[in-house]
């Protein structure tokens, strides 16, 4: 395993059935199927595609060399909260930041359109319940309490709202665009 910088990276937004998210999804689904068994089956289905797509959400992936090495979205939880969802570094480049900074893409956009985030993640994912707290999320659970006791670990943030984007800005109105620095 490498590690990639920032420049090696484009962040691009895409639909939930474009052929550069079956990694992430596969690699999701045999993530839940091993942590959770039976109980994950559906997870992957649960919400139509359309709930992952703008206006009211959206898809990223971190491209290197054009593979999709990590990613995530949101999707509208109410009129002022959006739901972080299928954040995923592909297996080879974990341990890199990658999720880190996905995260942070999905909080830039969402702070257009949102005042908080919210998101659970599972009892089985201590790399995530990490990444949530690291982040700044705040927990809305005992986080005394042992995981294993909780049947989902939930999570907020309150956003600061982005500034408008000019119209001009060619950047971010592209469908790929150079992620900021870390």
């Amino acid at each position: 395993m490498s590690s990639l910088s920032a420049h090696e990276l484009t962040v691009t937004s895409v639909r939930l059935s474009d052929p550069l998210t079956l990694p992430l999804l596969r690699e999701l689904e045999h993530e839940y199927t091993s942590r959770y068994g039976a109980a994950a089956n559906g997870e992957m289905s649960r919400y139509p595609e359309a709930e992952f797509a703008p206006p009211d959400g959206l898809l990223l992936l971190l491209l290197h060399e054009g593979n999709a090495v990590a990613g995530g979205a949101y999707r509208r939880y109410d009129a002022h909260t959006a739901e972080l969802k299928r954040i995923w570094t592909h297996s080879a480049h974990r341990r890199q930041g990658l999720a880190r900074r996905v995260v942070a893409e999905l909080e830039r956009a969402a702070a257009r359109h949102y005042r908080r985030i919210r998101l659970t993640t599972g009892p089985r994912q201590p790399e995530a319940r990490l990444l949530y707290l690291d982040s700044g999320y705040t927990p809305l659970f005992d986080v005394t309490a042992d995981p294993e006791t909780l049947p989902y670990l939930p999570f907020e943030k309150h956003l600061v709202p982005a500034p408008p984007v000019p119209h001009h800005d060619q950047r971010r109105s592209d469908r790929s665009y150079r992620p900021e620095a870390p």
